[in-house]
C-alpha cells in the first residue's frame, strides 16, 4: 500500500518556484502533446495574474486568486513604516496572511505577500500592539491551549523582526494568564496613564482587565486589575438572561472625544455592539447599554463579528471593517460574504462591500475544472462549491467564461449551471463526444457514482439517462480526465472520500465513451481522505502524472510507465505551497493563453489559488 512520503517538493512562492511541467491545451494527454521540460522551479503563485477576471456584473475582481476566506480575523497595522496601514488576516490556526498596502501616487491597493507571515506560531488568534512602547508593533498570540505568548519586535519600523519573548505571559506574581482560545483579546491604554491595559473577554460575557508593569527587558508583565471590568455583562439576545459566549473585542475613539470606546462581537450576537465611553481619557466610564453599530445601518450577519478600525480612506475618520467568523445564525450564509467594509463619511457609515479583499469566492470547498466549453479553442472554467451560501440547500457549479479579442484573455463569472439538487459537486471537463467542446462529468457526496452531461458544442449540457460510472460504496466521487493510453480517448481517474484513487480506461470510441475499471494500475493507493486528482506531465517525460489534493496535503504521484501503458508504483511526494490549505482540489489548463498549462487549486476556503509557469513578476 502506498502511503504519503515525507520528502517535500518545496514551493517557496515569491522567493522560489513550483515543481510542474506545462502542456498545451485544456485536454490532458501524454506523448507528443507534452511540452518542454521545465522541472523543477518554473511555477509561481499569482494572486493577480496578467489576465483580468470580472464579477458577473462586469466589475473587475481585484485579487481573484488569493484563495478565499471563510472566517477572516483582520487587523490593520503599519508593519513596514511607510505611513499606511497594512492588512493581516488569520483564517486558520497558526497561519497569518499578510497583504501589503501599496500606495502609488493618488491610488493605493492591497498586494498579497504570504499566507504564513514570518512563520509565526499564533495559535487561534493574534493581536499586534506596541507592548514595549518603542514605536514598533510587537505581537500577542495564543499559546496552546488558551495561554498568551508574546513576540518582541527587535527590528525597526521599516524592517520588523519578531523574536519569541515569552511562550506564556505571566503576572508579576508568576501566575499564567489564561484567555479562552476561541476569544480574541485586545490591548489599549484605556485610562491614559501611559501603561497598556490587556482586556480578555470571558465566555460568561464579562471582561477581565490587566495593566502593564514593565520588566527589565522593556516588555510588560500584566497585573490583574479586575475580572469584571466596568461591570460589563453581555447578555445572549437569543436566550434572554443568559450571558455568553465566544467573543472578540476592540477599542477605538469612534466618536472623536479623546477616549477609547469598546466594540464587542460574539457567537450569539448577529450584529456588532458599541459600548460608548462616556467618561474622559483619564477616567473612563463604559457602563452604558450596548448599542448596535453602525447606528443608522446596523450590521447583521450570521454572528461572531470581529471588528477592526482604521482610517483607510484618509479622511481623518475611522472606517469600519468586520470579519464574520460565523456564529449561531446559519454560519453557512457567511462563507463567502464575510469581510465587510463600511466607509465613514461625515456622520454615516456606508457599506461598500462584503468582500473587502475582492477575490473569487464561492463559499467553501471549491472544486474547479478547466476545459473548452464553447469550442473556441480557449480554456473556460467551472467552479463548484460544497454548498451555496445564499441558499443552503444545494451545491452550485459556476461558469467562468473566457473572452479574448487580440490581447490577453479575460474571464467573467457567467452564472451557474442548471443542475439537480445535490451537495458537493465535483466537475471534470473533457471532449468525450468528439465535437470540439468539453463534456462534463459530475461527482457528488452521494454514494452513487459519476453523472455524464453532453455538451452540444455551445456550452449547453444535457444529462445522460444513466450514470457513466456507478460506485455505490464510495462518497465524494471526484473525477478527472486525460489520455493515459495514447489512443486519443480520454481515460478517467476517480478520487474518493477515503483517499482512494481508481483508474478507468476508456474502452469506447472518440464519440461514445465507456469506462472500464482497471484496478492494477493504481493498486491500493492510500492518501488519507478526500482525494481530488488532476492529470499533468510534471516531469516532462511525455507521460501524465497525478497531482492529488487531499484533506491535509497536495501530492504528486509520478507515472513511470509509457504514454500507452501507465504505471504509478512510487510513493506520493508532498508539495509545499504558501497558502495551501486543506482540501486542495487541482485542475490544469492554459488560462493565460500563452501555450503553457496553469495549475489552479480549489481550497477549503472557497476560492482559487493560481500557479503559473514562468518568471515571478
Amino acid at each position: 500500500m502506498l502511503t504519503r512520503h515525507v520528502a517535500p517538493i518545496l514551493v517557496a512562492f515569491c522567493i522560489g518556484g513550483f515543481l510542474f511541467t506545462s502542456c498545451t491545451g485544456p485536454a490532458q494527454s501524454g506523448g507528443e502533446a507534452a511540452s518542454e521540460k521545465i522541472f523543477p522551479e518554473d511555477y509561481h503563485r499569482a494572486v493577480t495574474p496578467s489576465f483580468a477576471v470580472q464579477a458577473q456584473d462586469g466589475d473587475p475582481i481585484a485579487s481573484p486568486f488569493y484563495g478565499g476566506f471563510n472566517t477572516p480575523r483582520p487587523q490593520f497595522v503599519d508593519i513596514d513604516g511607510d505611513d499606511d496601514t497594512d492588512l493581516f488576516v488569520q483564517e486558520r490556526s497558526n497561519r497569518l496572511s499578510f497583504f501589503e498596502h501599496v500606495t502609488e501616487g493618488d491610488t493605493s491597493r492591497l498586494v498579497w505577500r504570504t499566507d504564513d507571515y514570518r512563520g509565526l506560531d499564533i495559535g487561534e488568534w493574534f493581536r499586534f500592539a506596541d507592548l514595549d512602547q518603542d514605536g514598533v508593533p510587537d505581537l500577542l498570540a495564543e499559546e496552546t491551549y488558551s495561554h498568551l505568548r508574546a513576540y518582541r519586535n527587535a527590528g525597526t519600523a521599516t524592517a520588523p523582526s519578531f523574536e519569541l519573548f515569552a511562550d506564556t505571559m505571566r503576572t508579576p506574581d508568576g501566575e499564567a494568564i489564561f484567555s479562552d482560545r476561541q476569544n480574541i483579546p485586545n490591548v489599549t491604554d484605556v485610562d491614559c496613564d501611559g501603561q497598556l491595559d490587556l482586556f480578555l473577554g470571558r465566555l460568561d460575557g464579562t471582561i477581565a482587565r490587566y495593566e502593564a508593569e514593565t520588566d527589565s527587558a522593556g516588555m510588560p508583565q500584566f497585573a490583574r486589575v479586575t475580572d469584571e471590568f466596568e461591570g460589563i455583562e453581555i447578555v445572549n439576545q437569543q436566550m434572554k438572561g443568559v450571558r455568553h459566549g465566544a467573543n472578540t473585542l476592540t477599542f477605538a475613539d469612534v466618536d472623536g472625544d479623546d477616549d477609547q470606546d469598546l466594540f464587542w462581537g460574539d457567537f450569539f450576537e448577529p450584529g456588532l455592539l458599541l459600548i460608548e465611553n462616556t467618561g474622559t481619557c483619564g477616567s473612563p466610564s463604559l457602563s452604558g447599554t450596548p448599542e448596535s453599530f453602525p447606528p443608522s445601518n446596523p450590521l447583521v450577519t450570521s454572528g461572531y463579528n470581529a471588528p477592526a478600525l482604521t482610517d483607510w480612506t484618509g479622511n481623518g475618520q475611522f472606517d469600519l471593517f468586520v470579519g464574520v467568523l460565523g456564529g449561531s445564525s446559519d454560519a453557512n450564509a457567511s462563507l463567502a460574504d464575510n469581510f465587510y467594509f463600511y466607509e465613514h463619511t461625515g456622520d454615516a457609515y456606508r457599506l461598500r462591500t462584503r468582500q473587502f479583499v475582492g477575490g473569487i469566492d464561492v463559499g467553501s470547498e471549491s472544486a474547479p475544472a478547466v476545459g473548452d466549453l464553447d469550442g473556441d479553442g480557449g480554456s473556460d472554467v467551472l467552479l463548484a462549491n460544497k454548498i451555496e451560501p445564499t441558499e443552503g440547500t444545494t451545491s452550485r457549479v459556476y461558469r467562468l467564461s473566457r473572452e479574448q479579442d487580440g490581447g490577453a484573455p479575460e474571464y467573467r463569472i457567467d452564472g451557474h449551471l442548471d443542475l439537480p439538487t445535490a451537495y458537493q459537486y465535483a466537475p471534470a471537463l473533457g471532449d468525450l463526444t468528439d465535437n470540439g467542446a468539453a463534456d462534463l462529468l459530475l461527482g457528488t457526496w452521494r454514494k452513487e457514482g459519476v453523472a455524464f452531461y453532453r455538451n452540444d458544442g455551445s456550452g449547453s449540457f444535457s444529462r445522460a439517462d444513466e450514470l457513466i460510472v456507478e460506485r455505490s460504496g464510495d462518497r465524494h466521487m471526484t473525477p478527472t480526465l486525460g489520455d493515459l493510453t495514447g489512443n486519443g480517448r480520454l481515460d478517467l481517474i476517480l478520487g474518493a472520500a477515503d483517499g482512494s484513487l481508481y483508474y478507468y480506461e476508456n474502452t469506447g470510441s472518440a464519440s461514445d465513451p465507456s469506462f472500464e475499471h482497471v484496478p492494477d494500475v493504481l493498486g491500493d493507493v492510500s492518501l488519507g481522505s478526500r482525494s481530488a486528482p488532476a492529470l499533468h506531465d510534471v516531469d516532462g517525460d511525455g507521460t501524465l502524472d497525478l497531482v492529488v489534493g487531499t484533506e491535509e496535503d497536495l501530492v504528486v504521484l509520478r507515472n513511470t510507465g509509457t504514454p500507452t501503458d501507465p504505471s504509478f508504483p512510487q510513493a506520493p511526494t508532498s508539495v509545499s505551497v504558501d497558502g495551501m490549505l486543506s482540501l486542495a482540489h487541482p485542475a490544469v489548463g492554459d488560462l493565460s493563453g500563452n501555450g503553457r498549462s496553469d495549475v489552479i487549486l480549489g481550497t477549503e476556503r472557497g476560492g482559487l489559488v493560481l500557479l503559473q509557469a514562468g518568471t515571478q513578476p
